[in-house]
């Protein structure tokens, strides 16, 4: 089989952030769980992985059915080896656990992590899939002027991320 490039688009409502990372060992699953909910008690979120070898299942887990079955769903879509992906329920967001998942051991990289839409790039090939990168939202439009320097700061401040 040739080389092939698939686009696999990551399926979730609007408002809902994700990230989806690349990791090299089955514990995964739970070494993310566990990071999660210490970093942020009470977090709804669903987690799956593609395991790359033995059975080659999507292994998941979570505290929320919703965001596990998109977890599922998306995992199986992208069907790329030792991949990862976790859907944060609503009111919840990466940068108040990305460090933590990127300080798993076994976390190779982050891909990305947003509430944009996006697609995946996939090379498939007779041995499997490998995700190549993202298309993570639209294309950028212009250059920010001073009203947009304003309307960011004021936005930041609006949602508490800066003083």
């Amino acid at each position: 089989m040739p080389l092939e490039l698939k686009v696999v688009t990551v399926e979730k409502p609007e408002p809902i952030n994700f990230i989806l990372g690349q990791s090299h060992f089955i514990k995964t699953v739970e070494d993310i769980h566990e990071a999660l909910v210490t970093a942020v008690p009470g977090i709804k979120f669903g987690l799956a992985f593609c395991e790359s070898s033995g059975e080659a299942l999507v292994r998941w887990s979570g505290t929320d059915e919703p965001m596990i079955e998109l977890a599922k769903k998306n995992a199986y879509a992208l069907s790329a080896g030792h991949s990862f992906i976790i859907f944060l329920g609503e009111g919840f967001y990466p940068i108040n656990v990305l460090n933590a998942v990127k300080n798993i051991p076994e976390v190779a990289r982050v891909i990305c992590a947003t509430a944009n839409p996006v697609e995946v790039i996939i090379a498939e090939s007779a041995q499997g899939r490998g995700i190549l990168g993202v298309i993570d939202g639209v294309r950028t439009r212009g250059i920010e002027d001073e009203d947009g320097i304003a309307w960011r700061k004021g936005f930041l401040r609006a949602i508490g991320y800066k003083l």
